[in-house]
């Protein structure tokens, strides 16, 4: 592994040297916060001066340089609209590639669901796939049916904030009184901005004002909301436990999702090896950053060489 930015000459030779002369297959996932509209709404111009945007450029540069027989670039849906700056003129991604590759290598671009392709999760992501014209590379396989939230994690035992489980990375972050509060009285798939008394509130009891999408609980019978990098806190998107009501009307789990919750809803593994020492917050901004593995497998599995 090399650690560091690509953008950095010496890193980008050493990246070169330590990559086999005969390259099979290279995939590349550049950062997307620079195109990434959660949170806030980024206009053309903030795009064009991120320079996180202009990082497939190095992509280019490496495909020219290694000549892999497959390639595969991932990215936020927004990255096929962006127009970059080339040759005096400003282009799409996939029309630089063409302009560049387009002799060599089939060049496609689309953009996919995970939950059509076995994730418990609903995640859009733009994939590029550039393979050589004597290659073959066929389309995924979507799933039957949608794998629900209830599938994928109705197994694990219900806890309450702070409470820990005797399964690995299966505890519940802490949460304050009234966070709790409002969401044991919110029913599963709703917000508490719902609730005729249980509603979020400022210290003085003015309402909070935010999207029906914050302080909401998931739904049991559906793939889960995109799991975003703020998945720790019960004010942030779509990310509270679905829930259960109890005897007393109140609603368990009042609660972000577990580390673990969040690991199986990504489709991977219960098993995976994390580190004992892995700080939570990393795990969940990871997790919060990637692509589910089970869609990248099943795209990949295409290849017939």
């Amino acid at each position: 592994m090399i650690a560091g930015s690509i953008l950095d000459e010496n890193v980008f030779k050493a990246l070169v040297k330590n990559t086999p002369k005969k390259l099979d297959f290279l995939i590349a996932s550049p950062p997307c916060q620079g195109m990434s509209g959660a949170g806030k709404n980024r206009k053309t111009e903030q795009m064009l001066n991120d320079e996180r945007n202009y990082l497939v450029f190095k992509i280019i540069d490496f495909i020219k340089l290694k000549s892999p027989d497959f390639v595969l670039i991932e990215n936020v849906p927004t990255f096929l609209k962006l127009l970059l700056p080339y040759k005096n003129k400003h282009l799409k991604v996939t029309e630089i590639l063409d302009l560049l590759f387009g002799k060599e290598y089939n060049i496609e671009a689309n953009i996919y669901d995970a939950a059509e392709y076995g994730v418990a999760q609903r995640r859009t992501r733009a994939i590029i796939k550039l393979y050589r014209k004597d290659k073959t590379w066929g389309q995924p396989i979507k799933s039957k049916k949608q794998i629900t939230v209830e599938e994928q994690i109705g197994f694990l035992p219900s806890i309450e904030a702070g409470q820990k489980s005797k399964i690995k990375w299966h505890f519940a972050r802490k949460h304050s009184d009234s966070h709790i509060q409002w969401m044991k009285h919110t029913p599963t798939g709703q917000t508490a901005f719902d609730n005729s008394k249980f509603f979020p509130a400022k210290p003085n009891g003015e309402k909070i004002k935010s999207y029906n999408t914050t302080y909401r609980r998931i739904k049991w019978d559906e793939p889960a909301p995109t799991i975003t990098m703020r998945n720790d806190a019960i004010s942030s998107q779509l990310n509270v436990h679905p829930g259960r009501k109890l005897k007393n009307g109140i609603y368990s789990d009042a609660r972000v999702l577990t580390p673990l919750e969040l690991m199986l809803l990504s489709s991977l593994p219960q098993n995976w090896s994390i580190p004992d020492n892995t700080p939570e917050l990393l795990i969940r901004k990871c997790i919060g950053e990637c692509i589910p593995p089970l869609l990248i497998k099943n795209i990949v599995a295409q290849i017939n060489r």
